[in-house]
């Protein structure tokens, strides 16, 4: 059974930083394309980074690109999301996703099979 369970949400001000973890069991995270979407009351899930499953490609939405860093730590089977610079817009529900699909290239977000429960991220100005 695939659980991909996350951490390491919280308040912040703005400019400030935080690091998301994402756990994964039944998986290795290396053998998937991973990624980090977010969903703000109102608005479409929004996919904000992805990492292939062979790390030859990544994406970041514009909207955090130079300030969010997505990296994985295979011995801990974990994906990680820095967030730097933090502004008020990036307040949303953050949650991980695996896809099997995206050996060399980023899924569509509908691709993504296992996803984790969610993690809240507020920054406040």
């Amino acid at each position: 059974q695939v659980q991909m369970v996350e951490s390491g949400g919280g308040s912040v001000q703005a400019g400030g930083s935080l690091r998301l973890s994402c756990t994964a069991s039944g998986l290795s995270i290396a053998s998937y394309a991973m990624g980090w979407f977010r969903q703000a009351p109102g608005k479409d899930r929004e996919k904000v980074s992805c990492i292939s499953w062979t790390g030859v490609s990544t994406y970041s939405a514009d909207s955090v690109k130079g300030r969010f860093t997505i990296s994985r730590d295979y011995g801990k089977n974990t994906l990680y999301l820095h967030m730097n610079s933090l502004k008020p817009e990036d307040t949303a529900m953050y949650y991980c996703a695996a896809s099997f699909l995206g050996s060399n290239y980023c899924p569509a977000s509908r691709d993504f099979a296992f996803w984790g429960q969610g993690n809240q991220v507020t920054v406040f100005s």
